[in-house]
């Protein structure tokens, strides 16, 4: 049954991939939110706050005040999150069960494959200290192959998973950044024209416009940041 609601929702954000996610979601869903800004490159993620909220130290998670039993609720993990509100608000996440199945195997696909690697490709490509051609050609090459199932699964398809769903919303951040990913996206027509009609969507372009407050560091240049994101050990 789907809810209606009175207290804004608490998403705790940065401009990335994943927080597009939840940031697009909310928008779609026309519910109330209140925008709480990690600045990741800071390590604003370890803050003993955030941390009961996110134990994995990583953005995005939510509050919701209004939890399933009337009591707040954290969820942290983009697709949970997803998930969550899709049941909550019974919108972009079908009930039927194998409609359902079918979204959430492509809900996976991006948590799993599309969003890792693609993370991987990102990181040697761009960020890392040294460029080392055996991870870049791995990571571009496995970009290049789930390009690839992307572009097939969208064979006579408008969206990923029958209609409009959780799944298109938590694949199109990552996707739309096909460029940095050296990839050439005349390649994979079908996946192309999904993404200009995902992208048209008020909703995305709203929720992907959340800018940061203060100027986004160069993270291919800033070593502090680097330090920060990609130099992490338990603590």
């Amino acid at each position: 049954m789907a809810h209606t609601q009175t207290a804004p929702i608490d998403l705790y954000y940065w401009p990335t991939p994943n927080g597009w996610k939840i940031s697009i979601l909310l928008e779609e869903l026309g519910i109330p939110y209140n925008l709480h800004f990690i600045n990741i490159s800071k390590g604003e993620q370890f803050e003993p706050a955030f941390l009961k909220i996110s134990p994995n130290n990583k953005m995005p998670a939510i509050v919701d005040p209004e939890g399933p039993d009337g009591k707040p609720i954290s969820v942290f993990e983009s697709g949970a999150i997803l998930q969550y509100l899709g049941r909550k608000f019974g919108k972009f996440y079908p009930a039927d069960e194998r409609a359902r199945v079918e979204v959430d195997q492509w809900l996976m696909w991006q948590m799993g494959g599309f969003g890792p690697m693609l993370g991987q490709n990102h990181h040697f490509n761009i960020y890392a200290p040294e460029k080392i051609p055996y991870a870049m050609k791995r990571y571009t090459d496995e970009t290049h192959r789930l390009y690839g199932v992307l572009n097939k699964q969208l064979e006579g398809r408008d969206y990923v998973a029958g209609d409009y769903s959780i799944a298109d919303i938590a694949i199109v951040g990552w996707a739309k950044l096909w460029d940095r990913q050296k990839m050439d996206i005349e390649e994979f027509p079908n996946v192309k024209a999904w993404l200009a009609r995902v992208l048209a969507r008020p909703a995305v372009a709203k929720g992907i416009a959340i800018a940061a407050p203060v100027p986004p560091t160069n993270l291919a240049d800033d070593k502090e940041a680097q330090k920060v994101l990609f130099n992490q050990r338990a603590r």
